[in-house]
């Protein structure tokens, strides 16, 4: 479902101490954001809090309001810190509830795993009016309610919840991009960058800067949601840069 004049976005609130702390290093922000970009949807902004009911309901009550959609990963398990469906109920100012079709889940998945017990029902929890995210790698679902997407924070087990949800969100046109790398320190070609920019309506031009082999350089990615803008914009500036001397390497270094 695209909409290619308006640009969506999406806020994405990553929950959990262990990743505050270090514990756990995240691997859900850049899948997220992939995953995004190919529903023609923009990550805007993300916020990493801890498990505290409070910090969670402010994240998500921003994030909310200034975006079309919101992520949360993490905090949606069986133990006493997984706070996530009470804090989103609590933003949402309506109660939490056992969702019969996730108890149900629940129950068959773990059926020969010990049974049903008091924690494994926590997992069974939604603010009230949500809808079930499938879960194919282990019993428990995500939840929908709305445009706010509660998932886990085990990546994988994300992944799959993402897949659940392909096609299923309204989008614009899906954000294409092409990367440059050159030999040269950025701050001598900033002029020509943003000129270029200027010059090309639709495009934004990205400086990333490095040091390898004793040697700096840059790698420019141009993004675009049309290919005929991208290619014109990028093609000027390899010329430009080729004319003052930096040739580029297409597709990066």
């Amino acid at each position: 479902m695209t909409s290619p004049e308006k640009i969506w976005t999406a806020g994405l609130v990553v929950i959990g101490d262990e990743i505050l702390s270090g514990r756990t290093h995240d691997k859900n922000i850049a899948q997220v954001a992939s995953w995004l970009q190919v529903q023609g949807i923009r990550l805007a902004e993300v916020r990493v809090v801890p498990d505290v009911e409070a910090r969670i309901v402010a994240a998500v009550n921003d994030l909310r309001a200034a975006n079309d959609y919101l992520f949360t990963t993490g905090g949606i398990g069986p133990t006493h810190d997984d706070i996530t469906v009470d804090a989103v109920a609590a933003a949402l100012g309506v109660p939490v509830v056992i969702h019969p079709e996730a108890r149900a889940l629940l129950e068959r998945y773990y059926e020969t795993r010990g049974g049903l017990n008091e924690g494994r029902l926590r997992m069974a929890r939604v603010p009230e009016g949500s809808d079930l995210i499938p879960n194919r790698m282990s019993g428990a679902p995500g939840i929908r309610r709305g445009n706010i997407f509660l998932m886990a924070g085990v990546p994988h087990i994300t992944a799959g919840m993402l897949d659940a949800l392909t096609g299923e969100l309204e989008g614009g046109l899906p954000l294409l991009s092409e990367t440059l790398g050159c030999w040269v320190a950025e701050s001598e070609v900033a002029d020509l960058l943003r000129q270029t920019e200027a010059a090309h309506e639709g495009c934004q031009i990205g400086s990333y800067p490095f040091f390898r082999e004793g040697r700096v350089g840059a790698n420019f990615v141009i993004r675009s949601v049309s290919a005929e803008s991208l290619k014109a914009c990028a093609e000027s500036l390899a010329d430009d840069l080729a004319a003052q001397s930096h040739p580029v390497t297409p597709g990066g270094i």
